[in-house]
């Protein structure tokens, strides 16, 4: 049985991160359908109900990198312990939230936990897992996201039939499980002496990314330029847009950068992020999908919703033949491929949207394409071309510049679809510039560098196994 350098088996650190993994993205899919009833329960509007996600995904932006930090800086087990206890603890206070505040307390909790977990695990299939296999495990370890899209709503709709405290007490159970495997198997690689932590570089990204869900979050995607006026909108972008070169100045200057500018700045790694925006805005496109089906095809929005399985099956089953295929290819003819067939997807949309045929053959492009580009490929390249030092940080600033795209998509795609009028014709809009986005996204993918000499004959050899 092959086995991992601290000598457990691969098999079994797989499992627990990904385990780890899909309890983060549950969390997403299960929410969703229980915001009714918390708003009910603590009798809050609509307004107000929509901080249960946004402080969620504040505090899962900034937890990724902060949480990748750690991970270099004190080693990859106390790291994923500590993201998944976080979780763990966020999960508890929300079920036990006497009051709005508290639960948006847990909810915070929870979003700075699960930023780390996907990152790190990333980083430990890098350190774990020999070159031909990483690819695989990132896929797996990718495949958890459809496939919490698939179950999430079914578990969280029976889980509001006892109570909509179990949609957080379930996690319990897992995280004790992950945490008792993990402290066994996972290795504790890490930096020996850890330099003065970057407090600057993490206060300004905080300023950045705080002012962007924010601002972002608020925007009225049918009215977007009277939207901008609003008090919650123009001074948190202002505010986001004044923190970026604060932050590049204060990472420029940190003995121990909390993202280092050579992840960002140098041409593959520089490049990757770029498609990580892209893959964003790409995954959340989705999002209107069932909009589209309601006013194309007059379904009622439950029947929508379900009209959406294929792009997450697609999702589910293509991630892990990505990953198999970065082992024998490389990453860069891997995403050039989920480009072009996102792309397809997209433009199909677009041009024939009206048509039931071309939804369901479409949303099976996009999810395909979304597989290719999500998840195991980007995170290949930070793998491989990111130092061991910093390789967590690496996975850290994928989350986040994937966060930044899906926070754009919204209210872009929205005002497309409101400047084109609205209805079928406007969706069809919006899918259309979409596309045409995306294929942009082509020239960053032929940009990459391609397979090294050294990685051809790993790839032999993965190919002569299978």
């Amino acid at each position: 049985m092959t086995t991992s350098k601290g000598g457990a088996s691969l098999k079994l650190v797989l499992t627990v991160l990904f385990l780890g993994v899909l309890m983060g993205a549950l969390d997403i899919a299960i929410v969703g359908p229980a915001l009714p009833a918390l708003r009910g329960w603590f009798e809050v509007d609509d307004r107000a109900g929509a901080w249960i996600f946004t402080i969620y995904v504040f505090m899962n932006l900034l937890g990724a990198p902060l949480m990748s930090k750690l991970s270099d800086r004190y080693g990859r087990r106390p790291a994923y312990m500590l993201a998944v206890g976080l979780f763990a603890l966020g999960s508890a206070v929300a079920a036990a939230a006497p009051s709005f505040l508290v639960l948006l307390i847990g909810r915070a909790l929870q979003g700075i936990g699960a930023g780390g977990i996907f990152p790190v695990a990333s980083a430990v299939v890098g350190d774990s897992f020999p070159p031909e296999r990483k690819g695989f495990a990132l896929g797996m370890i990718g495949a958890v996201f459809g496939l919490a899209f698939i179950i999430g709503p079914i578990l969280g709709a029976l889980l509001l039939t006892i109570s909509w405290h179990w949609i957080f007490l379930v996690n319990l159970p897992v995280a004790i499980v992950v945490v008792i495997l993990g402290w066994n198997v996972l290795p504790a690689t890490g930096a020996s002496k850890p330099l003065p932590f970057d407090v600057l570089g993490m206060i300004t990204l905080a300023l950045l990314l705080g002012g962007l869900t924010v601002g972002a979050s608020n925007l009225d995607a049918k009215n977007l330029l009277d939207s901008l006026a609003t008090p919650l909108v123009w001074p948190f972008l202002l505010m986001a847009v004044a923190a970026t070169p604060a932050f590049w100045w204060a990472e420029g200057r940190a003995a121990d950068p909390l993202i280092r500018r050579t992840l960002i700045s140098t041409r593959q790694l520089g490049l990757a992020n770029g498609l990580s925006i892209g893959a964003g805005l790409g995954e959340g496109v989705i999002v209107f999908l069932p909009s589209l089906a309601v006013v194309a095809y007059g379904v009622s929005v439950s029947t929508a919703s379900y009209m959406t399985l294929p792009v997450v099956l697609a999702m589910a089953v293509g991630s892990p033949l990505a990953g198999r295929m970065l082992d024998k290819v490389g990453p860069r003819l891997v995403i050039i491929v989920g480009t072009l067939l996102l792309t397809a997807g997209l433009l199909l949309l677009g041009l024939l949207g009206a048509q039931l045929w071309a939804f369901y053959a479409a949303s099976i492009l996009i999810g395909l394409g979304l597989a290719s580009l999500l998840g195991a490929p980007i995170r290949y390249i930070m793998l491989n071309d990111a130092p061991p030092e910093d390789r967590t940080a690496a996975q850290g600033a994928v989350t986040v510049f994937t966060g930044v795209g899906q926070l754009l998509s919204g209210a872009l795609v929205g005002a497309v679809a409101a400047s084109g009028g609205g209805g079928v014709s406007g969706y069809t809009l919006a899918y259309l510039v979409s596309g045409v986005a995306c294929f942009l996204l082509l020239f960053l993918a032929l940009g990459l560098r391609s397979r090294t000499a050294d990685e051809v004959p790993v790839a032999r050899a993965t190919a002569a196994t299978h």
